[in-house]
C-alpha cells in the first residue's frame, strides 16, 4: 500500500510539473493575431495552429492525470483502518501513569525509626478528553 502511495504522489508531482512548463510555453490569444499581420511567429515546428492544438490536449490529458491522482490519493487517505483518533489522542491513552514516589523529607534521615509521610497510592486519572474539563451552565 505505501509503494501505491508513493507511484501516485510521484506521478501527480510529474504531472504538475509538466503542467506548469506546457501552460508557460503555450502562446496566449493575442499572439495568434501578430502572426496574422506579419509577425513571423507563425512559422513553428508544428505548422501555425498545430502547437497550439498539441500543448492544449497534451495540457488537457495531464490534468486529467493530476485530478484522477488526487482522487486516488484523496480516496487512500481515508482507507486507512480506524485505530484511534489523532495522534494526541492516542498518544493519550498509550501513555502509561507514572508511578507516585514518597517525597523524602530531612527529618526522616535524623530520627531513627521514624517514616516518611506515605504519599497516595495512585493519582486519578485525567480525562481523555477535554469534555470532562468544560464547566457546565
Amino acid at each position: 500500500m505505501n509503494l501505491v502511495l508513493n507511484l501516485l504522489v510521484g506521478v501527480q508531482m510529474l504531472a504538475a510539473l509538466a503542467m506548469i512548463g506546457l501552460i508557460l510555453i503555450q502562446h496566449g490569444k493575442g499572439a495568434d493575431m501578430g502572426a496574422a499581420f506579419g509577425s513571423g511567429s507563425a512559422g513553428s515546428l508544428f505548422g501555425a495552429s498545430g502547437s497550439a492544438n498539441f500543448l492544449s490536449r497534451t495540457t488537457a490529458v495531464l490534468a486529467a492525470v493530476f485530478f484522477a491522482c488526487t482522487l486516488l490519493l484523496a480516496y487512500f487517505s481515508h482507507a486507512r483502518p480506524a485505530g484511534g483518533g489523532s495522534l494526541l489522542e492516542r498518544a493519550a491513552t498509550g501513555a502509561p501513569a507514572a508511578p507516585a514516589t514518597p517525597a523524602s523529607t530531612g527529618a526522616a534521615n535524623e530520627i531513627p525509626g521514624a517514616s516518611a509521610p506515605s504519599a497516595p497510592a495512585s493519582a486519578p486519572a485525567a480525562p481523555v478528553s477535554g469534555a470532562g474539563q468544560i464547566p457546565g451552565k
